[in-house]
Protein backbone atom coordinates (compact mmCIF):
# COMPACT_ATOMS: atom_id res chain seq x y z
CA UNK A 1 0.00 0.00 0.00
CA UNK A 2 1.49 3.58 -0.66
CA UNK A 3 1.66 6.94 2.07
CA UNK A 4 -1.52 8.60 2.03
CA UNK A 5 -1.44 11.73 0.46
CA UNK A 6 0.72 10.41 -2.77
CA UNK A 7 -0.52 11.06 -6.02
CA UNK A 8 0.27 9.64 -9.74
CA UNK A 9 -0.41 10.63 -13.33
CA UNK A 10 -3.58 9.31 -14.36
CA UNK A 11 -2.11 8.48 -17.84
CA UNK A 12 0.75 6.12 -16.01
CA UNK A 13 -1.83 4.69 -13.54
CA UNK A 14 -4.33 3.59 -17.02
CA UNK A 15 -1.21 1.81 -18.31
CA UNK A 16 0.17 0.12 -15.17
CA UNK A 17 -3.38 -0.91 -14.26
CA UNK A 18 -3.41 -2.79 -17.56
CA UNK A 19 -6.88 -0.69 -18.56
CA UNK A 20 -4.97 0.25 -21.81
CA UNK A 21 -2.40 -1.10 -23.72
CA UNK A 22 0.08 1.87 -23.89
CA UNK A 23 0.42 4.85 -22.14
CA UNK A 24 -0.23 7.19 -25.69
CA UNK A 25 -3.58 5.44 -25.86
CA UNK A 26 -4.01 6.51 -22.03
CA UNK A 27 -2.96 9.90 -22.74
CA UNK A 28 -5.59 10.29 -25.59
CA UNK A 29 -8.51 8.81 -23.41
CA UNK A 30 -7.95 11.38 -20.73
CA UNK A 31 -7.52 14.19 -23.15
CA UNK A 32 -10.64 13.30 -25.44
CA UNK A 33 -12.21 13.67 -22.02
CA UNK A 34 -13.97 10.01 -21.61
CA UNK A 35 -12.26 9.91 -18.42
CA UNK A 36 -13.66 11.03 -15.07
CA UNK A 37 -12.45 11.05 -11.13
CA UNK A 38 -14.97 11.54 -8.57
CA UNK A 39 -17.77 12.70 -10.97
CA UNK A 40 -15.72 15.28 -12.68
CA UNK A 41 -14.17 15.44 -16.60
CA UNK A 42 -10.26 15.21 -16.73
CA UNK A 43 -8.56 16.41 -19.81
CA UNK A 44 -5.22 16.58 -18.36
CA UNK A 45 -3.31 13.48 -19.07
CA UNK A 46 -1.18 15.26 -15.65
CA UNK A 47 -3.68 15.35 -13.14
CA UNK A 48 -2.57 13.71 -10.04
CA UNK A 49 -4.35 10.43 -8.96
CA UNK A 50 -4.52 9.28 -5.36
CA UNK A 51 -6.06 6.80 -3.62
CA UNK A 52 -9.66 6.35 -3.12
CA UNK A 53 -10.65 8.50 -6.44
CA UNK A 54 -13.52 6.52 -8.10
CA UNK A 55 -12.77 6.91 -12.18
CA UNK A 56 -15.42 6.49 -14.89
CA UNK A 57 -13.75 5.67 -17.93
CA UNK A 58 -15.49 5.38 -21.41
CA UNK A 59 -14.39 2.75 -23.36
CA UNK A 60 -15.60 1.85 -26.67
CA UNK A 61 -17.93 -0.76 -25.98
CA UNK A 62 -18.26 -0.40 -22.58
CA UNK A 63 -17.91 1.84 -19.12
CA UNK A 64 -15.64 1.13 -16.62
CA UNK A 65 -16.04 2.29 -13.18
CA UNK A 66 -12.97 1.65 -10.97
CA UNK A 67 -11.88 2.35 -7.73
CA UNK A 68 -8.43 3.63 -6.57
CA UNK A 69 -6.95 1.32 -3.93
CA UNK A 70 -3.52 1.38 -4.31
CA UNK A 71 -0.88 3.28 -7.05
CA UNK A 72 1.68 1.26 -8.60
CA UNK A 73 5.22 1.99 -9.93
CA UNK A 74 5.55 0.04 -12.86
CA UNK A 75 3.46 -2.66 -15.23
CA UNK A 76 3.14 -5.39 -14.30
CA UNK A 77 0.97 -8.59 -14.69
CA UNK A 78 -2.60 -8.55 -14.88
CA UNK A 79 -2.86 -10.07 -11.12
CA UNK A 80 -0.92 -7.46 -9.83
CA UNK A 81 -2.73 -4.99 -11.87
CA UNK A 82 -6.27 -5.90 -10.55
CA UNK A 83 -5.12 -5.94 -7.03
CA UNK A 84 -4.94 -1.89 -7.09
CA UNK A 85 -8.26 -1.01 -7.93
CA UNK A 86 -11.70 -2.29 -6.82
CA UNK A 87 -13.92 -2.71 -10.35
CA UNK A 88 -17.35 -0.71 -9.57
CA UNK A 89 -18.84 -1.39 -13.22
CA UNK A 90 -21.95 -3.00 -13.61
CA UNK A 91 -22.53 -6.23 -14.47
CA UNK A 92 -24.28 -6.71 -18.25
CA UNK A 93 -25.59 -9.73 -18.96
CA UNK A 94 -25.99 -10.70 -22.57
CA UNK A 95 -29.12 -11.55 -23.76
CA UNK A 96 -29.05 -15.54 -25.12
CA UNK A 97 -28.21 -15.98 -28.34
CA UNK A 98 -30.81 -17.48 -30.21
CA UNK A 99 -29.61 -21.28 -31.54
CA UNK A 100 -29.49 -20.35 -34.96
CA UNK A 101 -30.94 -23.29 -37.38
CA UNK A 102 -28.57 -24.17 -40.14
CA UNK A 103 -29.66 -25.48 -43.26
CA UNK A 104 -28.81 -29.41 -44.26
CA UNK A 105 -26.89 -30.07 -41.31
CA UNK A 106 -24.47 -27.31 -41.16
CA UNK A 107 -22.74 -25.98 -38.58
CA UNK A 108 -21.99 -22.02 -37.65
CA UNK A 109 -18.69 -21.07 -39.06
CA UNK A 110 -17.98 -24.43 -41.03
CA UNK A 111 -17.40 -25.32 -44.98
CA UNK A 112 -19.93 -27.54 -46.40
CA UNK A 113 -19.22 -30.91 -46.92
CA UNK A 114 -19.36 -32.08 -50.92
CA UNK A 115 -23.01 -33.57 -49.98
CA UNK A 116 -24.27 -30.78 -48.09
CA UNK A 117 -23.14 -28.74 -51.25
CA UNK A 118 -24.82 -30.56 -54.08
CA UNK A 119 -27.84 -30.32 -51.88
CA UNK A 120 -28.14 -27.02 -51.92
CA UNK A 121 -27.34 -26.75 -55.37
CA UNK A 122 -30.46 -29.17 -56.10
CA UNK A 123 -32.73 -26.89 -54.05
CA UNK A 124 -31.94 -24.01 -55.79
CA UNK A 125 -32.10 -25.31 -58.98
CA UNK A 126 -35.52 -26.75 -57.99
CA UNK A 127 -36.40 -23.35 -56.56
CA UNK A 128 -35.80 -21.15 -59.78
CA UNK A 129 -37.65 -23.83 -61.58
CA UNK A 130 -40.53 -23.04 -59.50
CA UNK A 131 -40.67 -19.53 -60.67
Amino acid sequence: MTEPGKAQRIDKWLWHARVVKTRSLAQKLVTAGKVRVDRERVTSASHKLRCGNVLTITLERSIKILEVIDLIERRGSFEVASKTYNDLSPVVEKAPEKEASFPLGLQKNARPSKNARREAIRLKQNSSLGE
